[in-house]
């Protein structure tokens, strides 16, 4: 049988220096090999490793991750299936950096769902994910769920594989029931209810500041997890809005059950009818949580207030 050409591993570094060490190398092999380069990592990373290549950061893609993966659902189709598919026919390598110190305990699952679903998005493609993880300043617990999802580790020591490796786990650990919102307004929408839906999401919106096209986003991010809800989620849902910790929040809950762990991480395929909901949602949420098992999901979509 022949080795998956697709490899995701784990940089486990401490401090700066070990950081820039480590990613130029890696960054400079692919380019000493005729492959495209991409770095994905927060803005003052980016800052370190751009000083470090000199004259060959112009030859590499530089991307600000805190933008571009600021929701970790969009890392997938907006960043490294964006990349890859730049270069077909290519092995291409990455760096990326979803889990950065300062991401908050809400954003965590979905960044450790993330880097789990990874191994999955990518089986049989020629690409090399290399994922930065601060050892230093990271909990134990995130340390630990990195080398679940990550088959192969690397630091200061040298590579090894994961004897955890177990990304199924950190799936399912991670797809829990939510709390409870305080003060959410709710609406029950069928098939003759979802323009009131999007409606209430709106005025809702307007009244917390959104304005013009984040307003048209959100509008948009209802009517799809709307119309998802009226096919896939026996032809029923109910929205939820509130604000929590700077952001507001829309949820629809259904009867439905995701079972495509991938659904909505994928580019959208044109010929495929109803292949763009979910993905939607994620490309023009702030940050997506998702809930399901059968015969009920939940998903929520934060909007950071303006």
């Amino acid at each position: 049988m022949l080795a998956d050409p697709f490899s995701h591993l784990a940089l486990l570094y401490r401090g700066d220096r070990e950081y820039v060490t480590a990613v130029t190398a890696f960054v400079r092999r692919g380019l000493l090999a005729h492959e495209p380069v991409a770095v994905a990592v927060p803005a003052p990373r980016l800052a370190l490793v751009e000083a470090a290549l000199g004259p060959d950061a112009g030859k590499v893609r530089l991307i600000d991750l805190a933008d571009a993966g600021r929701n970790p659902g969009r890392i997938i189709p907006a960043v490294l299936c964006e990349f890859a598919d730049a270069h077909p026919g290519q092995r291409g390598g990455v760096v990326t950096e979803p889990v950065w110190p300062g991401r908050t305990a809400l954003e965590y699952p979905a960044c450790a769902q993330h880097e789990a679903l990874t191994n999955y998005a990518f089986t049989g493609r020629a690409i090399t994910v290399l994922c930065a993880y601060d050892a230093a300043r990271l909990s134990p617990r995130v340390l630990a769920e990195a080398e679940l999802t990550h088959p192969v580790l690397r630091d200061a020591a040298g590579e090894r594989h994961s004897a955890a490796y177990a990304p199924d786990l950190v799936i399912t650990w991670h797809n829990q029931p939510f709390p409870e919102p305080l003060g959410a307004v709710s609406l029950r929408f069928d098939h003759t209810g979802l323009g009131d839906a999007r409606t209430l999401a709106a005025e809702t919106a307007a009244r917390h500041g959104f304005t013009g096209t984040r307003l048209d986003d959100i509008r948009l991010v209802i009517a799809e997890l709307g119309a998802n809800s009226l096919d896939h989620g026996g032809g029923a849902g109910t929205l939820r809005l509130w604000t929590e910790h700077g952001r507001l929040v829309c949820e629809v809950a259904d009867g439905g059950h995701i079972t495509d762990p991938l659904a909505g991480r994928r580019p959208a395929d044109p010929k495929v009818a109803g292949s763009r909901g979910l993905l939607i949602v994620n490309l023009l949420s702030d940050l997506v949580r998702t809930h399901t098992r059968a015969g009920a999901t939940v998903i929520r979509a934060y909007f950071e207030l303006p």
